[in-house]
């Protein structure tokens, strides 16, 4: 692990080597994560007004995810383009079930949409915030498949852009001393999938699977932050809910419900590759069950907390 005396010389070094690789305009897929973002403004101070950023509304993301990272992006002094492809991501994820055809799926039409954009502004590069465990667990070589990433794994291969990635051999930790040595106000924001809740949905993606995850996801983000902020707990690393297409038996009242399960996840990590559960207040966890049963009612009746480590489980479920 690189050292943070040493932060300030990596950014130089990665300026640099954006100056020397890009000689035209370039589209930067912007998510509001950490990786992505610093990926923009390392490129913003290399290029400048070469730089189109772009962010993609897949109808996958978080509650006001949108109007967050536009937010964060405007703060930031970078204009940023949303491109609303939620039609198209519903659309060539019909009917997919398997969790690498999704990943593959999603990656492609992520593709797509930025060839489109090449269009109209006549890109020659395409930049990713893709970081080292992102093409580690994408395999290739002798390395296993452990899931492939959107960007790496998950990218078609008739790709009508240079692909440019400077952060491709940074762990997360790394990116984060860069993101405090930038400023950037969201470097301790947690991680959130590139696919965005397809891989916290699992089984079919419908509209309204995903609402109910994204429903829960916001409820379990908000108490967290809250027990945290009060002193009740630690603040995990990554926190979150996910949609299991499993159906039980339930009551509301005195109404027989056949729901589905919400499972709570929340880990410690340091860079993402390794990870262990973290023990949450029974308290905690009790008033994250009540106000997703509450809320929604008929679509859930049972939460579970998931207390595997990374090995052997993976932080997010697909």
């Amino acid at each position: 692990m690189r050292l943070p005396l040493q932060t300030q010389i990596l950014v130089d070094e990665a300026i640099e080597s954006l100056q020397s690789q890009i000689n035209d305009t370039a589209i930067i897929a912007c998510s509001g994560g950490i990786d992505s973002t610093v990926a923009a403004v390392l490129a913003h101070k290399a290029v400048g007004s070469m730089l189109h950023c772009v962010y993609v509304d897949t109808g996958l993301m978080r509650k006001n995810e949108s109007q967050e990272v536009l937010s964060m992006f405007s703060d930031l002094g970078i204009k940023l383009k949303v491109v609303d492809a939620s039609k198209r991501f519903f659309k060539s994820l019909s009917g997919v079930i398997d969790p690498e055809a999704k990943r593959k799926a999603i990656g492609e039409q992520f593709i797509r949409v930025f060839e489109d954009e090449q269009s109209r502004c006549g890109a020659k590069y395409l930049l990713q915030g893709t970081i080292a465990p992102d093409w580690i667990e994408s395999g290739g070589g002798e390395r296993d498949v452990i899931k492939s990433h959107h960007n790496v794994g998950g990218l078609p291969e008739d790709v009508n852009l240079i692909i440019v990635e400077p952060l491709r051999e940074f762990y997360k930790d790394e990116v984060r001393q860069i993101a405090r040595q930038l400023q950037i106000p969201s470097s301790e924001r947690q991680p959130f999938p590139g696919p965005g809740l397809a891989v916290r949905v699992l089984g079919e993606i419908t509209p309204d699977r995903v609402e109910s995850c994204r429903e829960a996801c916001h409820i379990v983000e908000t108490r967290i932050d809250e027990a945290a902020s009060l002193g009740k707990c630690d603040l995990p690393w990554q926190y979150f809910a996910a949609l299991l297409p499993v159906r039980s038996v339930g009551v509301h009242g005195d109404t027989r419900v056949h729901g589905e399960t919400i499972v709570v996840r929340a880990v410690t990590s340091l860079d993402g590759m390794s990870a262990r559960y973290s023990p949450l207040p029974q308290d905690l966890l009790a008033e994250i069950s009540t106000e997703i049963t509450n809320s929604l009612k008929g679509q859930v009746n049972r939460v579970v907390y998931d207390i595997t480590h990374k090995p052997p489980g993976t932080i997010e479920w697909e």
